[in-house]
């Protein structure tokens, strides 16, 4: 079985809809997928519909977007369904979206002399259901000033640079804590992305290992051979579950649908099909 397991629409900073995802997916040749929009998972009756209508098993999933201090620590969590704990954890999310909106929009302001407002942001959110994102506001300031989104947002809204906001974040035991309460399993997100050294990154793998993490996803985009035989060794070592995923917004960011290729142990599909069973 053919799987990707990190796929973004746009009920977060994807462009395309559950219906879209699903269709190149399955052109993809893949057998199952999950759409991990950031913060939530708005959308999930349309993204399970979605993969039915082409033929596609599916696993619900979202991937909270949490901080180690600065450092980004995304958690992906897989098999969630609503429930209170979802809920009030999804207030907070957009409460606080739009508190780091307006941080963000008054530096970049200062920062581009410009004067843009919360409302051209919102303008880029097409799924109010959902938390503003970073990237709805970085694509307000792009379209002012003809930078690519990527590189304004390494440039301008990264941590450490000066337009970013790290208010109201919520920490990755905070993710690992929602998605159990969700009913899910959490898996670490793209390691290789976490702006630590390697001792240091591994030192909080084995953190949040002991807190109570359920896998990792080994195999990503961004991860090289080395680094993703590395991580899955790290899985194995903790008796964590291996996941994997493109991590796919859209074009133009050499990310492909169903790339890296992955295919799920049977140890992991066995959870898969008990969670989904069980909705």
């Amino acid at each position: 079985m053919r799987a990707d397991l990190h796929i973004h629409t746009y009920y977060s900073d994807g462009k395309y809809s559950p219906h879209e995802i699903a269709r190149r997916a399955a052109e993809s040749g893949l057998d199952l997928i999950s759409m991990t929009d950031h913060d939530s998972l708005e959308g999930l009756p349309e993204k399970r519909a979605a993969a039915r209508e082409a033929g596609l098993s599916f696993i619900a999933g979202w991937e909270v977007s949490s901080y180690a201090g600065d450092a980004k620590v995304h958690v992906l969590g897989y098999g969630c369904r609503p429930c209170a704990a979802y809920e009030q954890f999804l207030e907070e999310r957009k409460r606080g979206a739009l508190v780091r909106a307006g941080e963000m929009i008054a530096k970049g302001n200062a920062y581009f002399h410009l004067s843009l407002s919360l409302a051209d942001a919102e303008r880029f959110h097409l799924k109010k259901s959902a938390p503003l994102h970073t990237m709805h506001v970085v694509s307000a300031f792009s379209e002012q000033l003809g930078i690519g989104k990527g590189e304004l947002y390494l440039s301008a809204f990264a941590s450490g640079c000066p337009c970013y906001s790290g208010r109201m974040r919520p920490a990755p035991q905070d993710a690992i804590r929602v998605i159990h309460a969700s009913g899910g399993i959490a898996s670490l997100a793209h390691p290789g992305r976490i702006p630590l050294d390697g001792d240091a990154r591994f030192a909080l793998m084995n953190e949040l290992a002991d807190g109570g993490l359920d896998g990792i996803e080994c195999y990503h985009s961004d991860h090289t051979f080395t680094e993703a035989e590395r991580f899955a060794s790290f899985a194995r070592e903790r008796g964590l579950l291996i996941t994997g995923g493109s991590d796919f917004h859209a074009e133009g960011r050499n990310r492909v649908i169903g790339q890296p290729p992955f295919r799920p142990s049977e140890a992991l599909l066995e959870v898969f099909s008990r969670l989904e069973g069980s909705k």
